[in-house]
């Protein structure tokens, strides 16, 4: 009968309790990936521990596709970091290097202005409009390492979500028709 008449056959021989007791584990799996990030969260300082390279303004250092580790602390920032950081009305967030560090006397706050390795310019034409420098809450994180490529998975599961969408279905129907 082949494959698909056998997975069919498989699903519709599952009794309920089966069915409840793999629905259970899924959920299991799900809950405890979100309490890992939460708990990553916590420790890291960041509210987004781990980030993907998407682009490649910071080669040779780092390629599209690595990830980076992020922390963030109370330690002063400092030219030649590396950080993660958002702009107001962007949801990507971006990496790049600090290249200067501009203190307020008036308030002590901290002014920092990035820039990507492998970018001609600094990032002020990135930022929001009229706005010369970051300020430590338009910031996420630093890099504190990294692991090379393990990221085009995400990548290729944004750019191709047909990927994405056979993936997921593979998943749950593997975790249903399992017997275990």
């Amino acid at each position: 009968m082949g494959w698909i008449g056998d997975t069919v056959d498989s699903i519709k021989s599952i009794q309920i309790r089966q069915l409840l007791t793999q629905v259970v584990s899924l959920g299991m799996i799900v809950t405890s990936a979100l309490i890992i990030w939460k708990g990553l969260m916590c420790v890291t300082g960041s509210e987004s521990p781990v980030v993907v390279v998407l682009s490649g303004s910071m080669e040779p250092g780092f390629k599209r596709g690595d990830i980076l580790f992020l922390h963030m602390s109370k330690d002063p920032i400092r030219a030649g970091e590396i950080v993660v950081f958002n702009i107001d009305g962007r949801e990507i967030p971006i990496v790049h290097r600090v290249i200067k560090v501009h203190e307020r006397q008036d308030t002590g706050e901290v002014d920092v202005l990035t820039k990507g390795d492998n970018n001609y310019g600094d990032d002020r034409l990135l930022y929001a409009q009229g706005q010369q420098y970051l300020q430590r809450h338009h910031i996420m994180g630093r890099a504190v390492g990294f692991l090379p490529y393990v990221g085009w998975v995400t990548i290729i599961m944004t750019e191709k979500p047909i990927i994405k969408y056979i993936l997921i279905g593979a998943l749950g129907l593997l975790v249903i028709t399992s017997k275990d």
